[in-house]
């Protein structure tokens, strides 16, 4: 600590008056600044442990909503299961036309349950159909802007008229259906409509011939969702191909192409941009 005197002040009638006792001033000792950045440290673990979390999108799959190189920051509060000790957060199941981060109810190649992110289109109960790309539900078609329209160019009979074609037809293309979903989806049609069970979610992408989704590998359980997204906090322009590339000279590679182009590739308009 430091002591430092006040100024001389004067009364009414000009004669100074007797000198006030040294103020003292704190100065804050290493030890409270490193106290102070472990706080926040803290909290800022807690918050991207408990309430948010920060994903990167790696495929085009939900273009033009979502972007390759978008990196969100997840609510997992909203979805979660309802607790006592957080009474003032407001919980809620999830609704059709939410944009959902969960996990991939199938692995991958390697054994990994991935996180995807997409648009959820049908909930427990609800009976779905595609014609021509778009989406009946319950008898009533659904106007969704958000997603690619279907052309004559790009129409697919599976994609666009589901569930007319059995997903066991796509094999080849999308490298194995999963077992479970290929004997499980016959069971599911009434109608020309695919009924949801109890628990169960319907997920498809924006980008609705570039996406894999819930007409490949099947029903999402309410137990592999995790959150919403709330917004894009930072967008860079990054090639599809990105998430492939892994290793430790690739990582460097690209973090030194960031690092040079942060300025030009940032897609600054999309910053602290609501995902919807």
């Amino acid at each position: 600590m430091t002591k430092r005197k006040a100024p001389p002040t004067k009364t009414l009638s000009g004669d100074p008056m007797p000198p006030e006792p040294d103020e003292i001033v704190a100065e804050e000792t290493p030890y409270e600044a490193l106290a102070s950045i472990c706080s926040v440290l803290v909290v800022g673990l807690f918050i991207l442990t408990f309430l948010g979390q920060n994903f990167v999108i790696p495929s085009g799959s939900m273009e033009k909503t979502l972007l390759v190189g978008d990196h969100l920051v997840v609510d997992q509060i909203t979805f979660a299961p309802d607790t006592k000790w957080m009474p003032l957060v407001h919980y809620r199941e999830p609704q059709r036309n939410d944009i959902v981060v969960f996990y991939k109810p199938v692995p991958d190649g390697n054994g990994v349950y991935q996180h995807l992110v997409k648009r959820l289109v049908g909930v427990p109960g609800d009976r779905i159909h595609l014609r021509n790309g778009i989406v009946i539900l319950n008898g009533v078609a659904q106007n969704q802007p958000h997603a690619e329209p279907t052309t004559p160019e790009n129409h697919s009979k599976f994609l666009d008229e589901f569930p007319a074609v059995a997903p066991e037809a796509t094999a080849d293309a999308y490298e194995g259906t999963p077992e479970a979903w290929a004997v499980q989806f016959p069971h599911l049609i009434e109608n020309g409509e695919l009924v949801i069970p109890p628990g169960q979610y319907f997920m498809m992408g924006d980008n609705r011939h570039n996406s894999l989704d819930s007409r490949y590998w099947g029903f999402v359980p309410r137990g592999n969702i995790v959150g919403r997204p709330l917004f894009n906090y930072w967008s860079f322009k990054t090639p599809a191909y990105r998430d492939q590339q892994t290793g430790i000279v690739h990582s460097a590679a690209w973090m030194s192409h960031v690092a040079l182009h942060f300025f030009t590739d940032t897609r600054w308009k999309r910053t602290f941009h609501v995902v919807q």
